[in-house]
């Protein structure tokens, strides 16, 4: 969705035109100044999927789709399995960060690549730049999860941590930019980085198929946004019948409200989740102008139910998730809604959860 600077001034001036002249609504100038400014942003398409996934095959691992007799027999469905937990750094974030540091311009890669994240696109874009000999910098918050603090500096990477209550990790993250000149590598509100995402979606919709299913619905983790639309932009292509759903926990849920609304609506976020991957309040400018057109709708849980669908997963699948990870899963098991004729899919996003975490869940939940 590329449009001549022209075309951008002259849409721009006829909306706000028709927009004085036959409402004078306030709302309605805010979603017209918002079409306006999706004509100024570059938006991924199905083609940047495909591309990303033959620019970071060398590095980045197909992940298997797993299924399980044991959660098949308790939904009284199949269910499929998208295993992110298995990538490269234990989630699907080193598939965003691979791909947009490979598009650096060698001139470039020189002064390094700097990025802000709770944890696992940290250690994302701190392993693919030590697989590429760049220095990276990585702004977490203090509170994070010890081993994604610790697996982010075993990657090489140097990690500067701030209070998330008090300062603002995007002004922290721009002063280092400004004294160094690295690139910054967003984790999520950047059509490369929602392309590479979407080869996870890729590789499940190739992968049901040759498995013999059609996927009716896949629920998926949310936060900003870019996992969420890079998959259902790949599925909107590929399966066009399958419906990808956001999930998302509670206080945070920006992207189901966004949905509702028609514009990118602030989350309340004002009570902590244990998913500390989802802690966005607001979705991406990018990945919500995709979602508009491809995501079916978002779901919401609560942190009794993550912590459920991480116990089921160590207890029943054998597989090691964290909570944000373990969202989707969190979803189909509180779905009341069963049809047998229904393929289910779901993305397990990542596993670097810490094991009094882990040990946490499973104790409260001993029978998920």
């Amino acid at each position: 969705m590329n449009f001549p600077r022209s075309a951008k001034r002259q849409s721009a001036e006829l909306c706000l035109s028709s927009t004085n002249l036959q409402t004078g609504s306030a709302l309605a100038l805010a979603r017209c100044l918002w079409r306006s400014a999706l004509m100024s942003i570059r938006l991924p398409e199905f083609s940047d999927i495909e591309d990303a996934a033959k620019r970071i095959a060398p590095w980045a691992v197909v992940t298997p789709l797993l299924e399980s007799p044991a959660l098949n027999a308790r939904m009284g469905t199949r269910v499929l399995l998208k295993a992110e937990p298995f990538q490269r750094t234990g989630s699907f974030k080193f598939r965003g960060a691979c791909n947009r540091i490979l598009l650096i311009p060698a001139a470039e890669r020189k002064r390094g690549v700097i990025a802000f994240s709770s944890g696992n696109h940290a250690q994302g874009v701190a392993a693919a730049a030590g697989l590429f000999d760049l220095p990276a910098t990585i702004v977490m918050p203090a509170d994070a999860p010890r081993t994604k603090i610790e697996n982010t500096r075993g990657y090489g990477a140097k990690v500067v941590t701030y209070d998330r209550k008090r300062e603002d990790r995007e002004a922290i993250a721009r002063k280092i930019q400004e004294e160094t000149g690295a690139t910054l590598i967003k984790p999520f509100d950047d059509p490369f980085i929602v392309a590479g995402q979407g080869t996870a979606g890729l590789e499940m919709a190739a992968q049901a198929r040759a498995a013999g299913a059609d996927i009716g619905r896949v629920f998926i983790p949310a936060s900003g946004g870019g996992l969420a639309s890079g998959t259902a932009l790949a599925f909107g292509h590929i399966s066009p019948a399958t419906k990808v759903i956001s999930v998302e926990p509670e206080a945070y849920e920006s992207m189901a409200l966004s949905l509702a609304k028609g514009a990118r609506t602030m989350a309340p976020a004002d009570k902590p989740s244990m998913a500390d991957a989802l802690q966005s309040p607001f979705s991406g400018e990018v990945p919500f102008a995709v979602a508009k057109q491809y995501l079916s709708g978002g779901v919401t849980v609560t942190d009794d139910a993550l912590a459920r669908a991480v116990s089921y997963a160590v207890r029943v699948l054998k597989i090691v998730v964290e909570p944000g990870g373990a969202a989707g899963l969190a979803a189909l098991l509180s779905s009341n809604r069963r049809d047998k004729a229904e393929t289910m899919g779901v993305v397990l996003s990542g596993g670097n959860a810490d094991p009094e975490t882990l040990a946490d869940c499973c104790a409260r939940f001993p029978q998920p």
